[in-house]
This record gives C-alpha cells, sequence and structure tokens, in this order.
C-alpha cells in the first residue's frame, strides 16, 4: 500500500515535470488526475492510487506549499461530494471514465435534482416520472416534472436525479437514478432568491427531457437504495465542512472578536463563547472523521449526526456573533439579486452568515428526519409507524 513517504516521492517528481508556475492550470490539473494525485483513495485510473484517505490532506498540503492551481472545491462540492462517490460506487467504468476527471477539475460542475415541491423530507413521495421509449434501437427515457431547491443548477452542466418509473409501486421502489444533461432543451432553469437577496437555490423543470438508458446509475427500479448512498455522502459533506483546522471557520470569526475588540466584551457573554468553543471543537474533531467515509462511497447512517450538529452549531454561533457585535452586527450591504459562483456555507459577513445558516437546518435532509435515522438506524430504536409504506405510489394521497 502507498504510504505518505511515497506519495510525497511522487508529489516531487510530478512538480519537476510540471512546474505550476509555467504549466496551464487545466493541463496540470489533468496530469494530476492521471498520476493518481487527485483523491488519492480513489482506484488507480480514476485519480487516485488507493491509497488511504487519511493520506489525502499529505498530497493536498504538498501542492499548496509549491503554489499549485486547486481544482476550486468551493465551486463544485456537489461534484465532489455526492455525484463522485455515488459514481465511484453505482456507475459502470465507462460511466466512471467519462465523468470523474472533468468533476475533478472543475470543467463541469454538477447540480442535484432531488427535492421537490411535494417532496422535500419526505423524498420517496417525488413524483418526477421517466417514461421509456425505444429510438433507432436504443432505450431512451422522456423525464417529466419538477424539482426545487437545487443549488448552483444555473452553473451544472450535469445533474444526479431521482425520477419515477414505476406508479404501481410503492414509494421507496419504482424510483430509477439517472445523470441528466442540463444542456438539455427539456431542461429549464429558474433562479429561487433568498433571504440573503442572492439566489443560490433553483427550480427545474423537466419537461420531456431526453436521457440515454447509457445515463442510468443502478438498476431500473433501485433508484431509491442509489440515492442513500448519495444521502449519506451528502450529509457527511455538509457535516466535514466544518473546517478542520482549530478556530476556523464561524467559531474563528466568534473568537476573533472576542479576542481583539475589548470593547465588546459583555457580561454573560464569556460562559457562552466557552460552550460554543468547546462544541465547535467536537465537531471539528468528529467531521474530520467522518470525512474519511467519503473516499469509500460507503458512509454509514452515523453520518447523519455530524451534519445535525453542524447545523445547530453554525446557526448557534452566527446568531452569538450578532449579540457580540450588537447595532453593529446588523449591517448586511445590500440585497442585491446576484447568482453565485459557489455554496457558501458560512458567508462574507456575520449578517449574511446568520441569515444563511437558518438553512442549514433543511438541506441536506431535514434536523427532525435525520434525528429519525440516527434513532433507528444508528441506536436501533423501533420505527414510526408508517401507514403509506406498502401503498402503490399512485394510490397515495397527492
Amino acid at each position: 500500500m502507498v504510504d505518505a513517504s511515497e506519495l510525497l516521492r511522487r508529489v516531487e517528481a510530478f512538480l519537476a515535470d510540471h512546474d505550476p508556475g509555467t504549466t496551464d492550470r487545466l493541463d496540470f490539473l489533468h496530469a494530476r488526475f492521471d498520476a493518481g494525485l487527485a483523491w488519492v483513495a480513489y482506484p488507480e485510473g480514476l485519480g487516485g492510487l488507493g491509497a488511504p484517505r487519511s493520506l489525502q490532506r499529505v498530497v493536498d498540503e504538498a501542492f499548496a506549499r509549491a503554489g499549485a492551481p486547486t481544482n476550486r472545491p468551493e465551486s463544485i462540492g456537489i461534484g465532489l461530494g455526492m455525484a463522485a462517490p455515488t459514481i465511484l460506487r453505482f456507475g459502470t467504468p465507462e460511466q466512471q471514465r467519462r465523468w470523474l476527471r472533468p468533476l475533478w477539475t472543475g470543467e463541469e460542475v454538477w447540480c442535484q435534482l432531488f427535492s421537490e415541491p411535494g417532496a422535500g423530507s419526505d423524498l420517496a413521495g417525488l413524483g418526477t416520472r421517466a417514461v421509456p421509449e425505444d429510438r433507432d434501437g436504443e432505450r431512451v427515457w422522456i423525464v417529466t416534472g419538477q424539482k426545487v431547491w437545487t443549488s448552483m443548477a444555473h452553473r451544472a452542466r450535469w445533474a444526479i436525479l431521482l425520477t419515477r418509473t414505476d406508479p404501481d409501486l410503492p414509494k421507496h421502489q419504482g424510483i430509477t437514478y439517472f445523470v441528466c444533461e442540463m444542456t438539455d432543451p427539456g431542461v429549464q432553469v429558474r433562479p429561487l432568491r433568498q433571504i440573503t437577496g442572492e439566489a443560490e437555490f433553483n427550480e427545474v423543470f423537466l419537461d420531456g427531457a431526453q436521457i440515454p438508458d447509457v445515463h442510468r446509475l443502478g438498476d431500473v427500479g433501485d433508484g431509491w437504495r442509489v440515492a442513500q448512498g448519495t444521502l449519506m455522502n451528502e450529509r457527511v459533506a455538509i457535516g466535514g465542512s466544518v473546517a478542520i483546522d482549530r478556530e476556523q471557520g464561524p467559531i474563528g470569526v466568534l473568537t476573533r472578536l472576542w479576542r481583539d475588540r475589548a470593547e465588546l466584551r459583555r457580561p454573560g457573554l464569556h460562559g457562552e463563547l466557552m460552550t460554543s468553543w468547546v462544541q465547535a471543537e467536537a465537531v471539528r474533531l468528529t467531521s474530520d472523521l467522518f470525512r474519511q467515509q467519503l473516499a469509500t462511497g460507503h458512509p454509514g447512517p452515523e453520518g447523519a449526526s455530524i451534519k445535525l450538529a453542524f447545523a445547530k452549531l453554525n446557526q448557534e454561533v452566527s446568531s452569538l456573533v450578532l449579540e457580540v457585535l450588537g447595532e453593529e452586527g446588523l449591517s448586511y450591504g445590500d440585497y442585491e439579486m446576484r447568482r453565485p459562483e459557489r455554496v457558501d456555507l458560512f458567508g462574507p459577513s456575520p449578517g449574511y452568515n446568520y441569515l444563511r445558516a437558518r438553512g442549514n437546518s433543511i438541506e441536506g435532509g431535514t434536523s427532525e428526519i435525520l434525528l429519525n435515522i440516527i434513532a433507528e438506524r444508528v441506536l436501533g430504536l423501533p420505527q414510526e409507524p408508517r401507514v403509506d409504506k406498502d401503498v402503490p405510489w399512485k394510490d397515495l394521497a397527492k
């Protein structure tokens, strides 16, 4: 197995052949992927070397010291955290070769077409239909429906998509998972303006969008199982976005304010700050552990706990920052309509972060749903009664 010293030797040899100062950015990233130095835990030929996930940081830091270009993960997080591990686990070799390289380099942005106006927390109730047609001897799926709360759909080339392919089966069955090309004429993206003023989210209308069968992930009707893999990766990815360096992220803003601006210190707030600091440390260390699950493509339901903790922590810390700042914290800037280039869970200002954090307990699975997952799948507690579980989807109240 490749160890840290071997990885550093490979990075050194790679940099000797690819000077970061003179090599074109994309050419550099292509070569890094082909050398297995992209995500080192992935298989050879798919950007990795089959190395332990814990060694990824060794490689990343070595490239950073050399001033090497990055793949800008802040703008392609959905692809890296959700699409890639799903493709690695369920994709065919052809699909893996086609999608993983441009996904990692950032040449192709991905989004997630899961939630619907009538299927949010109850995602299995989704109604977007995919109907097969035979065209010139090849199967094509015609997709009609609406998706909502789609981050970065306005920039995406590809989308991971859940559809209903058999309405006669119960809702958790008869679901099929596809990769949808967002440039298809049957795909329309409309902005959803948020409380922050910008439109990071979108609603997506699918009106006769055509998807070739070769863009299906997993078997027909097995989409719910594939989706569970994606969702568990999503929760670990969101929870794992907590910085792995101490006092980075929102808690860093809070502690710097307290240290640098003595005039803001007021009785009673110090205890709250210390409580938040301890919680942030616990979440940071735990998230670092869960991040190691991402490379395997098989994170467990335990990942729901770190996403749940992240949402609670970010909301509490962002609120405490405003409390420390007082009137100053209410200054926001403007609410100009913007279409951001990346997903920003923390934000450029305390006011923005406070507003954006309200969505943390909804995105990636609502906190209530995650509590059920932890109770049932981690702690082994009895399931809540579900009277619609075995009812054909077409017979459910809509």
